[in-house]
This record gives structure tokens, C-alpha cells and sequence, in this order.
């Protein structure tokens, strides 16, 4: 069956709101949206409900950034974005948190993804936009190069080391089964986490430039679960790429 390309229900931006500067950080977590709130010096007290998270928008020093979240899951993950979009931003950096499937890859490690396999149903309701590989299994979604490029300036600047690559994004995180994790090695993937792949075909879709950098909060590698939750590193790693996206976020 083929279908057209109209939809039925759209992003729509409220009378009420002028039009978001270009840029918007999407955390996926409650604490780095705090400490982003911080860096950016917004007043974490002062945001705009978007759904079930949180909208926050620069002041007149700092209108070209607005950041939201949290967020989890490629459907509502992708429900933010679309809303940005709609009000007006054009670049975006998702800062979330992901499992190691790599040997090489551990707890605090920051990684950033220039592609994920998409093993989550939201990419396909996005006409395959940016997706190579096979339509059933191993299918890729593609970050913006500029965005990854820069991603990657910013962070060699600061010293930090990071791995580049391929990840994968999986609707469901209790089902991440030793076959799997097994099967994605073989095949030189990092991590596991729920988000990126469907940004990234969604940035495809709506033409727009979506990046995004993982910090390792868990470790699969050895098919145990090894959480890190509460390690020390793990937790100044989150606040140095919480940095560097402040940063950044001057320059895009």
C-alpha cells in the first residue's frame, strides 16, 4: 500500500511565543538539563511546559539558544524536535547517556555517534529519509557532519578523548539480549541507547541539523550489567561535555 506524504497532525508554534533562536540543546536527563540551565545561566525556575518536559529559552544576551527536556525514547524524543522546529530552531545537540557494547568502551567514556542502526519504529514513519542498509535489519541513520565535526573540534580542544562511530537505538531497553549484543560486536558497534537514530532520520526528514554526544552511564560488553550510575567518573564526564556544548553553542 502506498501512502502520501501529508499528515494529518502537525507541529504547530503557539501565537504566544516569538520564534526560537537557531540553536537548541536537548538533554535526556533531569540533572544535565540542571546543570545546562546553569552554564547557560537560565533561572531553572523559569520555563515553558513542552508536553512533559521543560522549555527553557535565552534571554536577550543568549536568544539564539533555547534547551529542553527531559526526554526519553525515540517517539517523545522526536515529538521535542519536531516542536523545536516548528518554533523556529534549525540546530541541535542531544546530549544523552548509553550502555557499552565494546570491549573498549567504559563507564564515563563519552562517545560521539556519526551514525546509529535503527532498531526503533519511529525512523519508518520518516519515508527512510538518510537510511542505507537493508529496510528490515541494519538500517542507518546519519548524524549532520558539520554538527559531529564541530562536536569533535570542540572536544579535542578541551582534551577530552572520545570514541566516534556507530551506535545502536533500541525502543526496548529491557530486551538488550545477549544475541543481540553479541550479533551488534561483531559489527564494531559502541553503544546502546533509545534516541539518536530517530533524531537523526527526523533531522534528515525535516532538513535540519541534528548531532549528538553519549556519555557511558553502563556496561553490556561482557553480557553482565555492569551499572555506573554513581561513578565518580561517569559524573564529571557528564558535566565536562555539558561544557563543551556551552561552548559550542557560541560558535554554531
Amino acid at each position: 500500500m502506498t501512502f502520501t506524504a501529508d499528515s494529518i497532525v502537525n507541529p504547530i508554534k503557539p501565537k504566544n511565543i516569538s520564534d526560537l533562536g537557531r540553536v537548541a540543546v536537548m538533554a535526556s536527563t533531569q540533572a544535565d538539563l540542571v546543570y545546562l540551565c546553569h552554564l547557560m545561566n537560565m533561572d531553572e525556575s523559569r520555563f515553558r511546559g513542552l508536553f512533559m518536559s521543560r522549555l527553557y529559552i535565552g534571554d536577550d544576551d543568549n536568544r539564539a539558544i533555547s534547551l529542553a527536556g527531559p526526554m526519553i525514547g525515540a517517539p517523545y524524543s522526536t515529538m521535542i524536535l519536531e516542536a523545536l522546529i516548528a518554533w523556529g530552531a534549525n540546530i541541535f545537540l542531544f546530549f544523552g547517556w548509553c550502555g557499552s557494547i565494546s570491549p573498549n568502551v567504559r563507564v564515563g567514556d563519552i562517545i560521539v555517534p556519526e551514525s546509529s542502526i535503527i532498531d526503533e519504529g519511529t525512523s519508518r514513519h520518516y519515508e527512510n529519509h538518510g537510511l542505507t542498509g537493508s529496510k528490515e535489519t541494519d538500517a542507518l541513520s546519519y548524524s549532520s557532519e558539520r554538527i559531529i565535526r564541530q562536536l569533535k573540534i570542540a572536544l579535542n580542544q578541551c582534551g577530552h578523548q572520545y570514541h566516534a562511530g556507530t551506535i545502536w537505538s533500541t525502543d526496548a531497553i529491557f530486551r538488550e539480549t545477549r544475541e543481540k549484543v553479541e550479533y551488534y560486536q561483531k559489527k564494531n558497534i559502541l553503544a546502546v541507547e533509545m534516541e539518536v537514530s530517530a533524531l537523526y532520520n527526523v533531522g534528515r526528514f525535516r532538513n535540519v541539523e541534528v548531532g549528538g554526544v553519549l556519555v557511558v552511564s553502563d556496561e553490556l560488553s561482557t553480557f553482565q550489567w555492569r551499572p555506573g550510575f554513581n561513578d565518580n567518573r561517569f559524573k564529571s564526564r557528564r558535566k565536562a561535555v555539558c561544557e563543551v556544548i556551552y561552548s559550542l553553542c557560541q560558535t554554531l
